[in-house]
């Protein structure tokens, strides 16, 4: 999202406003209205659970060969359905991790995929079994080249790497550079679309729906696939989409009702995108309420970020600043019109929680802190607001702690908590307290979003952005300071992923939303783009996939 004012504006009523320029919905009135087949959809969850059986039946039963059961639980999840399993595939991981199976291989396809697995699923496994594919002078072996899957999973390995993973560094190195070497040359499409899909996007860093959706793709064309999982895939993946468009048509209501697109002209008109933010951060169906009310809370901070970023003056957004931090309905009439409603908006929106929470009797009334949070990040977007309008350049560090901030994650993360039924007091004091793996997701976005957005906000005129105060505190070029901030978010990979290693300070379900929230930066503004404001570069192929052409069966 945007952070500072441009300097191209007009001038009206006496009054400075900078102007904008975005594109309007790509979506139309598509979303508006989800047609459901219930007696489809009946068919499909009778099948679907039918299927379902004899999957835990296979994952279970899979006794002597620990290769095979590995390389079903990566299936599973690639194929998007491992949520159905999740005890199953966890007491699986468990034993395979304590029987040390990956000490009797030998295979580096296998090796990197235990390797990996474990990683993700919180184990503490070393990368010294990789020393076994180096040779004498410490350099990986030249014979690995030939072994383009292996290389693959070692290179997909090496993306869970974390502080002091040398080796995996270097696999890195390795992989990518030979990966990207032969990719053009490789005769089997589907190893070369693998390839050339992780060397764009690796798994790690996917949002868990679009590597499901190109993975289901991929197995179809496998001769040696079980046809059970491809159509248990498609049915589960058709059937949740249906799911999300009618959440999304829920949302597309509200939206309209509120009228703020034409009530604000400034503003970005992006509920497609916020609600597909929500389905990167958790896609299951228990968390359907939880979607919702957090894909509302995107799409207010998004009004609020444009009203100081793109509309507001001075002194307007310090008083819309104190009337937000005394959260009073009497204080509206302190604001100019258009801050009413923008106000009104926001105030009706945290009501709508109290009673949402109420409704589901969920355990505990997140709400509060969600509030804090928003108070925080208004007060965060006023500091930026008087930057640059006072053209102040500060120091970096000052910079940066405030636009960790007005980044949004430190109010989207406790906010993702609001629906989930399993968030307790003790999750809502540690989100708000801002712990390490939650710094480590909202400095990946907040640098990402830098170097992306940099170009864009200087030609607009813009004076005070993140790459501007490195720069010049460092003596640096665009190229030099470009590549040192995406280092840092390379770092704050490696803090994110130690972070997820047990024993945790949270359970997985609490941590798995910050996570998935740290994916969709790497998703978003791929290839230095801004896919939220501008959906067609990035995001609008990947929506498209989510959440509009069903998978053919």
């Amino acid at each position: 999202m945007a952070t500072i004012s441009s300097l191209n504006g007009n001038h009206k009523d006496g009054v400075f406003r900078p102007t904008t320029n975005f594109s309007p919905s790509l979506w139309g009135n598509i979303f508006s209205y989800s047609a459901l087949n219930n007696q489809v959809s009946e068919k499909n969850i009778e099948e679907i659970e039918t299927l379902k059986k004899e999957v835990k039946h296979m994952i279970v039963s899979i006794q002597s060969d620990t290769a095979e059961k590995i390389q079903l639980i990566d299936t599973l999840e690639r194929l998007g359905i491992s949520y159905h399993f999740e005890e199953e595939i966890e007491d699986q991981i468990s034993k395979l991790f304590n029987l040390n199976v990956i000490n009797e291989e030998y295979d580096l396809y296998n090796v990197a995929l235990y390797f990996r697995l474990f990683r993700q699923h919180g184990y503490p496994i070393s990368p010294d079994h990789f020393n076994q594919f180096k040779d004498n002078n410490g350099k990986f072996k030249e014979t690995l080249l030939k072994d383009v899957k292996g290389m693959l999973n070692l290179y997909e390995a090496a993306q869970v790497r974390e502080h002091g993973d040398e080796i995996l560094e270097e696999a890195l190195i390795f992989t990518k550079a030979h990966l990207e070497k032969i990719a053009p040359k490789l005769s089997s499409s589907i190893i070369k679309k693998q390839v050339t899909h992780a060397l764009m996007q690796s798994l790690h860093r996917g949002i868990p729906r679009a590597e499901a959706h190109f993975n289901i793709s991929i197995y179809e064309e496998y001769e040696s696939r079980n046809d059970k999982l491809l159509r248990l895939a498609k049915l589960d993946y058709n059937l949740l989409q249906v799911l999300h468009k009618k959440e999304l048509s829920e949302l597309t209501q509200w939206w309209k009702d509120l009228d703020l697109a034409s009530k604000l002209s400034y503003v970005r008109d992006r509920m497609v995108e916020c609600f597909f933010w929500t389905v990167g951060v958790y896609f299951e169906p228990q968390y359907s309420r939880a979607r919702i009310m957090l894909a509302k809370c995107v799409a207010i901070i998004s009004v609020i970020d444009d009203t100081y970023d793109s509309f507001g003056t001075l002194d307007e957004l310090e008083v819309f600043t104190e009337v937000v931090d005394r959260w009073d309905v009497s204080e509206i009439d302190r604001l100019p019109t258009y801050m009413k409603t923008v106000y009104s908006t926001l105030l009706d929106l945290f009501k709508e929680y109290d009673i949402e929470v109420k409704k589901q009797d969920i355990s505990f009334n997140g709400v509060y802190y969600v509030k804090e949070a928003m108070k925080e990040i208004v007060r965060s977007y006023y500091i930026e607001a008087q930057w640059f309008i006072k053209g102040k350049s500060p120091p970096f560090e000052e910079y940066l702690s405030n636009a960790l901030i007005t980044g949004t994650y430190y109010l989207l993360a406790p906010a993702s908590l609001l629906g989930m039924k399993s968030a307790s007091k003790a999750s809502f004091d540690w989100m708000m307290n801002k712990p390490k793996i939650l710094v480590a997701s909202a400095l990946i976005g907040r640098v990402i979003d830098d170097v992306a957005t940099y170009k864009i906000e200087k030609e607009k005129g813009q004076l005070v952005t993140g790459i501007e105060c490195y720069m010049k505190e460092h003596n640096l070029t665009v190229e030099e300071a470009s590549a040192q901030l995406t280092e840092i978010a390379e770092n704050a990979w490696k803090d994110l992923n130690k972070e997820c290693i047990k024993p945790t300070s949270m359970p997985v379900e609490i941590l798995k939303p910050i996570v998935n929230l740290t994916r969709l930066i790497d998703v978003v503004y791929k290839n230095n783009e801004d896919g939220y404001s501008n959906p067609k570069n990035n995001v609008k192929s990947v929506i498209e996939a989510l959440l509009v052409n069903p998978i053919n069966m």
